[in-house]
């Protein structure tokens, strides 16, 4: 091989010392159950791939490839969460929950990649958590979309909520995606079922309307309310900060307790103002039994806990949100924002 590269390059230490080790070619097909072996022992709780030419993946491709050129397998990852804490009306148990789940999916991304890298392949592992291609917003700003993947995998499929239900685990469950230049011995297929009892219990948890009992979402409004803390609410807030004509004007548009929520969530994490419809969900093998021994006592216990709480509801002016927010829950203040979206390009 030396007498193929330029002659300097071949003088070099480390080029000698890597030629004269021999170098086993990785399999071209990965074998599936060593695959979720390394899955598993790196923290997932399961694990599946799904070829990236699958019907369903079609509108991944051309991200996915940027990424990772020469991409094949996606590997989809499940973490589970703890069940109690997500349904805690004390919204920062259950925004610890979500963010140490964050970190741990995460950190079993990175080990899965270490390991297939040692093994000789190519692999990626995108954030499982927040999206970050922010030079694409208002666009597409993900990567990868887990939620598409983890169903093409057959690893849960999508419920009313627009969560993904994994059959075992329900939605209490994060997601990760794996991109993966080699092919796998076996893939996973859709399941044949959906986990989704549609009991319309996250119909009735959510505080401003966003799921409706015929299947309609309102993304936007479950944005606004829910991501306050997030992207499209620091936006918002920063325009009030803008917009006020002193600090006695901001005072009187921001409440103190607003305004130390987003400190908190930018000096540690952002926190999820709901999540509601994910905290009431009974579906899963492993969650579903308390609700069928006592359908009454879980709504007692569960939902209207939830329900009953007194917070502050953030929707945008005139929406079908304030409109549900105040007749539904009135003893909820409401407050009118902005939301702080452009329209995507």
């Amino acid at each position: 091989m030396t007498d193929r590269l330029p002659k300097k390059l071949a003088a070099h230490p480390s080029v000698q010392a890597v030629l004269a080790k021999p170098r086993d070619r990785p399999s071209a097909v990965i074998d599936a159950a060593w695959l979720k072996e390394i899955c598993l022992a790196a923290g997932a709780d399961d694990a599946a791939a799904v070829p990236l030419d699958h019907p369903e993946l079609a509108g991944e491709r051309e991200h996915v490839l940027r990424a990772l050129p020469g991409t094949k397998t996606l590997v989809s990852l499940v973490v589970r969460m703890n069940r109690d804490d997500v349904r805690s009306p004390a919204r920062s148990v259950a925004n610890q929950e979500f963010h140490r789940s964050g970190e741990i999916i995460n950190e079993a991304g990175h080990t899965i990649v270490r390991a297939l890298q040692d093994a000789g392949y190519r692999a990626i592992n995108p954030s499982a958590t927040f999206p970050m291609e922010m030079d694409n917003y208002p666009g597409r700003i993900w990567v990868v979309a887990h939620k598409t993947v983890a169903v093409a995998a057959g690893l849960g499929a999508m419920g009313l909520h627009r969560n993904v239900i994994h059959p075992k685990f329900g939605n209490f469950v994060l997601l990760a995606t794996l991109l993966l230049d080699a092919e796998v011995s076996t893939y996973g297929e859709a399941l044949d079922y959906n986990p989704c009892l549609e009991c319309k219990l996250c119909v009735a948890a959510c505080p401003i309307g966003a799921i409706s009992k015929t299947g309609e979402f309102d993304f936007l409004a479950c944005s606004t309310h829910n991501y306050r803390e997030f992207m499209s609410g620091f936006t918002d807030w920063a325009q009030t900060v803008a917009d006020s004509e002193d600090a006695a004007d901001f005072r009187s548009r921001v409440t103190d307790s607003e305004n130390v929520s987003m400190w908190q969530s930018l000096a540690f994490k952002p926190n999820y103002k709901a999540a509601y419809c994910m905290a009431v969900c009974p579906a899963g093998e492993d969650v579903l039994g308390p609700y069928l021994d006592d359908r009454r006592g879980f709504l007692g216990t569960v939902v209207k806990p939830l329900q009953d709480k007194v917070e502050t509801l953030y929707v945008r002016p005139d929406s079908a949100a304030k409109a549900y927010a105040e007749r539904r829950f009135p003893h909820k203040p409401v407050k009118e924002v902005d939301g702080g979206y452009r329209m995507s390009r």
